[in-house]
């Protein structure tokens, strides 16, 4: 039966373009190789290389089975790595619970640095309305939780304080408010209010109802959505009111009564009296930085 040095031949031979290149990639010698490489196609039943021309060729069956070989490599790869990775007692699966407003670019290059980190860490991401995080994290529903600042200050969860994150007020390029060149708190009390609120009915806290309309939802992006459409104001952070703005789906409001953005805080949430594993440690860790 063909064994996993028998495929490395194979495939170094392929890429390689010759056995005596093979030989001095793997350190081996060039008899060795060929040997090995005659020994795989009988195993195989199929001649991998056509051996008629001054170097070795491919065959048709060469070129098909190559592909299996370099499967076969990866997943034993793949094998090893899990295997290493259990025995440093490292996680095998992760829950994060994060705001998807949050989901800014800096977030999305850690996690492909955690991918590359922790190969073997399955990661289940979902977007969670921020009133609704610490619960989640607090039941052991979750690892690791992402959110707006809770005023309340929740006691039942680790609270770490990451850093602010700005908030346009915006509404679409049609709406009444997009033709005012300054807008007051009168102006906004007659046009609907379109706000943030989580399953439990919890709002958040630092954004106040400014209008007699109010409508809610528990995700930023349907809030985009419903803004794009024509169906009210609302603050949005600022990298979707950028996008938003950019596409010319969405107005900035001028706002007389926000000399500045909007910064409400952010809480990375962890489960108390825990000792969390080094890719959640490696992750909290990195989350430090992404709202500098």
């Amino acid at each position: 039966m063909y064994n996993l040095e028998q495929l490395k031949m194979f495939i170094e031979a392929a890429e390689s373009g010759s056995f005596s290149a093979c030989a001095r990639k793997l350190g081996k010698a060039q008899s060795a190789i060929s040997q090995g490489i005659a020994n795989l196609e009988i195993d195989l039943g199929n001649q991998l290389f056509d051996r008629s021309t001054r170097k070795p060729v491919l065959t048709e069956q060469g070129k098909r089975l190559l592909i299996y070989a370099k499967a076969v490599l990866l997943q034993t790869h793949e094998l090893n790595s899990a295997a290493d990775s259990l025995s440093k007692d490292q996680e095998t699966h992760l829950i994060l619970a994060v705001d998807g407003s949050l989901m800014v670019p800096a977030f999305d290059d850690l996690l492909s640095r955690f991918a590359i980190e922790f190969p073997t860490t399955a990661l289940e991401l979902h977007s969670i309305a921020s009133p609704d995080v610490a619960a989640l994290v607090s039941a052991g529903r979750a690892d690791l939780g992402l959110m707006f600042c809770d005023l309340e200050f929740p006691k039942q969860v680790d609270l770490c304080f990451l850093g602010n994150l700005p908030f346009y007020a915006a509404c679409s390029p049609d709406h009444p408010l997009a033709q005012l060149e300054s807008v007051n708190v009168a102006d906004l009390l007659s046009h609907r209010q379109i706000m943030l609120k989580g399953i439990d009915g919890r709002e958040l806290a630092q954004f106040a109802p400014l209008s007699t309309q109010i409508w809610w939802s528990n995700n930023f992006y349907l809030i985009y959505d419903l803004l794009k459409h024509g169906m009210g104001w609302s603050y949005l952070p600022y990298h979707m009111a950028e996008t938003g703005i950019a596409k010319g789906e969405l107005h900035n409001i001028p706002l007389s009564f926000d000399h500045k953005p909007w910064n409400p805080p952010i809480d990375r949430v962890m489960q108390k009296n825990t000792t969390p594993g080094p890719a959640l440690n490696w992750l909290a860790d990195g989350l430090k930085s992404i709202f500098d």
